[in-house]
């Protein structure tokens, strides 16, 4: 237990370790920092003699402080500092410039560059251990604080998506992927509240299956829903624009909403419907001998009214579909509503 416990402290330890990073063109401050500093198992100090590789030490070892000599022969301070804030790798981490002077003008130039703060060297050490552990820690909590969100940001995005999926996933038929029952009264409600503000037509098709039951008593229930996935595909594919909902209206029976669509556009669409579905060639029986499947279509057109119902609409429809079977089937009846 005790063994296990030792572990755990020593890998937090690692994890909470400051990367100290000095850059500074003189060795001696060099090996006064680096004795500050000994003894401490919470800091690692790392040092670059030459500014013009400090870019390149930094991505490469990620310091959470770095500490930067504001004069040097072969480069001037403030615009390492500059470099160090357009560089990705250390645009947030933390400058501690040193300077040989308390100047209130360098000062603002350090701070106006991007520094973090400013220490005369060589500060005392417990001043310069307070300031890189508190720079560290803010460095720290803020890249914490920044995952989080990040990580705030991706769940509200999935949530979103995961959302947007059910939503879509409660108005789809789970057997043919059209748009489900539900849907398609949403749908036509607000078609309909459209339609009467514009004073525009509104048209329903009803398409049935013509001896369904039948067909699914002779091919079994697996083969039936196979005919109905085509059917389906067929009236997807074969919707005149992007307007119009096509829906399972329930069992083999769709209904297809048509904004903007007059009865003679109805009965157009449902005549193309109505070959469609014959194209695809299901044969009635098992030998085909009394031809293919087909599908009986009713069509409904009005202009709504604020007072109407779009019910009526749907059952003038119905009504007009029960005549096509009772005419003899695979045929398409349209009606104008008053």
């Amino acid at each position: 237990m005790f063994e296990n416990r030792t572990i755990l402290e020593n890998l937090t330890m690692v994890e909470n370790r400051t990367m100290v990073l000095l850059v500074d063109d003189q060795a001696f401050v060099a090996h006064a920092v680096r004795r500050l500093l000994a003894g401490l198992p919470d800091i690692d100090f790392h040092y670059c003699p030459d500014p013009a590789q400090a870019i390149e030490q930094a991505n490469r070892i990620r310091p959470s402080v770095i500490l930067q000599d504001l004069v040097m022969p072969s480069v001037d301070g403030l615009d390492l500092v500059k470099l160090y804030r357009s560089n990705p790798g250390t645009a947030e981490t933390p400058i501690l410039v040193l300077s040989s002077e308390e100047d209130p003008v360098v000062k603002s130039k350090a701070f106006a560059a991007g520094a973090n703060d400013y220490l005369v060297k060589l500060p005392d050490r417990i001043e310069l251990i307070a300031r890189i552990r508190y720079h560290s820690k803010a460095h720290s909590n803020r890249l914490q604080r920044d995952e989080a969100f990040r990580a705030l940001r991706e769940s509200q995005r999935q949530l979103m998506e995961a959302n947007i999926e059910l939503q879509r996933l409660t108005n789809i038929d789970a057997l043919t992927g059209l748009m489900n029952r539900r849907f398609f009264e949403s749908f036509i409600h607000e078609e309909w509240e459209k339609a009467a503000a514009a004073r525009n037509p509104l048209s329903v098709l009803l398409i049935d299956v013509d001896d369904f039951k039948q067909y699914n008593d002779l091919h079994g229930h697996l083969t039936g829903d196979e005919v109905l996935r085509k059917v389906a595909d067929a009236l997807r594919t074969k919707s005149s624009t992007k307007t119009d909902c096509v829906a399972r209206f329930g069992g083999e029976e769709f209904a297809v909403i048509l904004p903007a669509t007059s009865v003679e556009g109805a009965q157009t669409l449902g005549e193309v419907y109505r070959r469609g579905i014959e194209d695809l060639k299901f044969p009635r029986n098992g030998t085909g001998a009394h031809g293919y499947l087909t599908v009986s279509v009713g069509g409904a057109s009005t202009i709504p009214t604020r007072g109407a119902l779009f019910v009526d609409l749907i059952g003038a429809a119905d009504r007009v579909l029960y005549q096509a079977k009772k005419a003899g089937k695979n045929r398409v009846i349209t009606c104008t509503m008053p």
